[in-house]
């Protein structure tokens, strides 16, 4: 583990493929929501080699701290001395239709899938509001999830609460 990231009670990995919107924008979300009990990650199965430049506005203008995002791929969450996630989301179809990688610890997994804001055709106005909707969807499930009553769940309860988030 890196003495330099703090320690927290979860570990979250959103994935995505491209890891330049959805995924991103979850992670954002779950640092700032999440008040200290959750760690979030983003990361994507074919990731851009930056962020979109949407979904970097609908972050500024919600006040997520973007610094620290980047695009990664999720290799980097599967090396050996990575972070065993406690929970791993997929946030577009994409990535949960292809193989899913064995992830140690064997965490918890649900799939979240949101329109993809990067496929929005139209106007920029339209554009920006495909950004803002999917920006909106992801902040109400992170929103579920973090008031989740994690601890007192058993782990067939828990997945079924996740798996209802997904639907929200």
């Amino acid at each position: 583990m890196d003495p330099n990231i703090p320690d927290t009670d979860f570990d979250v990995l959103f994935i995505c493929s491209g890891n330049s919107a959805r995924s991103i924008f979850a992670e954002a979300l779950l640092r700032d929501l999440g008040k200290g009990k959750f760690q979030a990650f983003s990361a994507g199965t074919r990731p851009n080699t930056e962020l979109n430049p949407f979904a970097l506005d609908i972050l500024k203008r919600n006040g997520p701290d973007t610094p620290v995002l980047r695009s990664k791929h999720i290799s980097e969450f599967q090396r050996p001395g990575a972070i065993v996630m406690d929970f791993v989301f997929t946030v577009c179809d994409d990535a949960a239709e292809e193989p899913c990688p064995i992830w140690p610890g064997q965490p918890m997994s649900a799939h979240w899938g949101i329109p993809d804001p990067v496929a929005a055709t139209g106007s920029e106005a339209e554009k920006r509001l495909a950004f803002a909707d999917a920006y909106r969807m992801l902040k109400n499930r992170i929103s579920a999830f973090t008031s989740l009553p994690i601890a007192s769940l058993d782990r067939l309860s828990l997945h079924n609460k996740l798996s209802e988030i997904g639907k929200l």
